[in-house]
């Protein structure tokens, strides 16, 4: 609750931003991104996405799906990535009480948006150990070519 002096905000939007967080802490904040880069906590499933020369990789952390039932579309530069993740814990039975749960359940939808040197033609997609693997091919045009000096 006492912010350390190290920690104090020293801007008004510091200000702002401590005074968030206590609002979240007392009220039980709605779970919404905290910066324009982040997603809100709990968003699922996590990914990674990078590119290396010759493609775009993503990268989604869902263990426990099937992975017939996880949908995946490339559609204007947006890759979709769409699914849901059953509920282990059963509805409407009064035997049962829940304490406290970590794991999130439910439907999903996450999108990347992806370079325009991408080919919407080649892409793979592959899911093993719980982490779905889709590499989106680069076309030919936007790799690097060497150029030889004469």
């Amino acid at each position: 609750m006492y912010a350390s002096m190290l920690n104090y905000p020293s801007s008004l939007f510091g200000h702002f931003e401590r005074l968030r967080r206590e609002f979240d802490d007392v009220f039980g904040g709605p779970a919404l991104a905290s910066s324009i880069r982040s997603v809100a906590a709990g968003t699922l499933p996590a990914i990674n996405v990078g590119r290396t020369p010759g493609s775009v990789e993503v990268y989604a952390f869902a263990p426990g799906l099937d992975a017939s039932k996880i949908e995946v579309t490339l559609d204007r530069g947006v890759l979709r990535i769409a699914g849901e993740r059953a509920s282990a814990i059963p509805q409407n039975d009064d035997k049962v009480t829940v304490y406290t749960r970590e794991r999130d359940s439910g439907p999903f939808l996450r999108a990347v948006s992806l370079p325009d040197d991408v080919d919407p033609a080649s892409v793979r997609a592959s899911y093993k150990d719980g982490v779905l693997q889709v590499s989106v091919a680069r076309r030919e045009a936007a790799q690097p070519t060497r150029i030889t000096v004469q």
